[in-house]
């Protein structure tokens, strides 16, 4: 297990969100990279945000990340960084790393958009009209996008053949987004089977379950 009270590495979150969040909060994503690997890491929580946190993530968002001197936020290049440490993550071989990487940013820029896009629209909007109005072309936009990803994966298990990358941890993350009802993803059985895949490793049940294992109940302020 990767989570231990004190460590070289301190990924810092949300002490309580809402339950509709919960699962959800973008250290997440850090968190499954860092038990793909097998990194020991500590957890400091935030809320509210204390004064100077913007000088760790000018957005005063979360996660951030601090590993010596080194400080890093945005849970991409997070990631990536701790990709680029084992070769479980990202390979050696250059031109096998930079697709690897590629699909990193296509999860975050080519397709989370048009997931948040859609998503939101019950998540924050229910009951509003003009997000029922827009609720078919947003999904038909995300439909075009996920169709996309599941051409290029056709009948391999990743996004890259049979090797697991953090493109595929971004990927997944990013299709899981819409819970567990799947959305449109389930119209692409591939593609779902791949969602599915990625969700059933230990590395991400592990991952989960120490980031719901974090919140409470207390109002919103408090610290978990």
């Amino acid at each position: 297990m990767a989570l231990v009270e004190q460590a070289g590495i301190e990924l810092t979150t949300f002490g309580w969100v809402p339950p509709f969040a919960r699962g959800q909060v973008r250290d997440l994503r850090v968190r499954w990279a860092l038990e793909e690997i097998g990194a020991d890491y500590c957890v400091r929580t935030v809320g509210p945000i204390p004064p100077g946190y913007e000088r760790e993530q000018p957005f005063c968002q979360v996660p951030a990340y601090r590993e010596g001197d080194l400080q890093l936020f945005e849970s991409g290049a997070i990631v990536q960084h701790i990709g680029e440490k084992d070769e479980r993550l990202l390979p050696s071989d250059p031109a096998a790393r930079a697709r690897a990487i590629q699909w990193t940013y296509a999860a975050l820029n080519s397709v989370e958009p048009w997931v948040m896009g859609y998503a939101a629209l019950d998540a924050f909007y229910p009951g509003e009209e003009w997000a029922r109005l827009r609720k078919p072309s947003a999904r038909e936009e995300l439909v075009k996008r996920l169709g996309r990803v599941a051409e290029w994966l056709g009948g391999s298990e990743w996004l890259e053949g049979d090797r697991f990358t953090i493109g595929d941890l971004m990927m997944v993350a990013v299709l899981r987004i819409m819970g567990d009802e799947r959305g449109p993803v389930a119209e692409y059985p591939t593609l779902d089977a791949y969602r599915a895949r990625g969700l059933a490793r230990p590395a991400f049940q592990r991952a989960l379950a120490d980031q719901i294992a974090l919140y409470s109940d207390k109002p919103k302020g408090e610290v978990a």
